[in-house]
């Protein structure tokens, strides 16, 4: 069984960062592409940012330059730093695993509860 635990969430300043954590376990970084997928009020859940198996990453347009997503594997845990952040980023962030590749909304094989981000002055 996969659990994935995010943390980190919180409101900011728009222009200011944060930085999201998902606590999963080393076997399942190693086995599966981890993700952060997010949802605004209102919308759908979007992809933002993914790493797969060889470590490389991909990142929506939308947060491209801006988000950073990064693994470490020993403690299982995946993380997304967010820089220059924009009242548009508001939203749950939900952390993802998936088999697959691309991850896609429909296609992921875990989630976590997710976290609420909110950037607002």
């Amino acid at each position: 069984q996969v659990q994935l635990v995010e943390s980190g969430g919180g409101w900011v300043l728009p222009g200011g960062s944060l930085t999201l954590s998902c606590a999963a376990s080393e076997r399942t970084l190693r086995r599966y592409a981890m993700g952060w997928f997010r949802q605004a009020p209102g919308k759908e859940r979007e992809f933002v940012a993914g790493s797969k198996w060889n470590n490389i990453e991909y990142y929506a347009d939308s947060v491209k330059g801006r988000f950073t997503i990064s693994k470490d594997t020993r403690k299982g845990t995946v993380y997304l730093q967010m820089n220059s952040l924009k009242p548009e980023d508001t939203a749950v962030y939900y952390c993802a695993a998936d088999s697959s590749w691309p991850m896609t909304t429909s296609g992921i094989d875990y989630w976590g509860k997710g976290t609420l981000v909110t950037v607002s002055s």
